[in-house]
């Protein structure tokens, strides 16, 4: 577990794509029991430590996940992930290349589907306008870089529903790699798919200073394969290393 943030209010740390953020059937200890002994062993608590769920991510993906260590906090930010005044500002998204035709490049593309969500199957699907239960969705998505045979996105999200990106860039014939559920053919080595929420932006529920959280990316050779032309881009990205 990396820790990417903390103070005596919340506490950002880096998911991996083999944890999850609360218990499930699986048993797994999830990422809010490791994070709350953490806490407990560096600052000697006595007793139950609080800790608060504020947003979830995905099992197999990874990135940013915010948890608040005081109800105050709690509070605050779940109404403003109500709000929409708490931003996962991009992540970043692995597909084949052999989709790059459909996935436009250069300035930022807008994909607005309805989705409904399949509680069995665990798996949602893009619906007509109006349909029965079906949400709308709204997400922005950039090429960063275009490799051999993968390309690198990214993605804001203007709404959050299940599987949003994962759904509505399958649609459109870029399935994220490694994620067989929606259309990928292959999977990844370490059971996880190549999307990850790389940077969250909100002003602090208590001190009310701006606060910018950012996820180094995974360390596989892929992930570094695709960064490395962004590390050395003349464009500003230098001052963000780890994007």
């Amino acid at each position: 577990m990396t820790v990417l943030y903390e103070d005596n209010h919340i506490i950002a740390v880096n998911k991996t794509c083999n944890e999850i953020v609360q218990g499930d059937k699986t048993g797994d200890t999830p990422l809010s029991e490791m994070v709350k002994a953490y806490i407990k062993d560096k600052y000697n608590k006595p007793g139950e430590v609080f800790l608060g769920v504020t947003h979830r991510l995905d099992r197999p993906t990874s990135g940013v996940v915010l948890f608040a260590r005081t109800s105050k906090a709690l509070t605050r930010l779940n109404e403003m992930f109500k709000e929409k005044s708490v931003s996962p500002k991009d992540g970043l998204s692995v597909k084949r290349s052999v989709s790059e035709a459909v996935c436009q490049s250069g300035p930022e593309a807008r994909l607005e589907n309805w989705l409904t969500r399949n509680e069995q199957l665990n798996k949602s699907f893009i619906a007509k306008p109006g349909a029965k239960d079906a949400k709308q969705a709204i997400l922005y998505y950039k090429t960063l870089v275009k490799g051999d045979h993968y390309t690198l996105l990214e993605v804001n999200l203007e709404t959050g529903r299940h599987h949003q990106i994962r759904c509505q860039l399958a649609a459109i014939g870029c399935p994220i790699k490694g994620d067989l559920k929606y259309g990928a053919k292959r999977s990844n080595p370490d059971g996880g798919i190549c999307l990850h929420a790389r940077k969250i932006e909100f002003i602090h529920p208590v001190s009310k200073q701006e606060i910018c959280i950012t996820a180094p990316v995974p360390e596989d050779s892929l992930w570094q394969q695709l960064i490395t032309p962004l590390q050395l881009s003349p464009q500003g990205r230098e001052e963000n290393p780890e994007i």
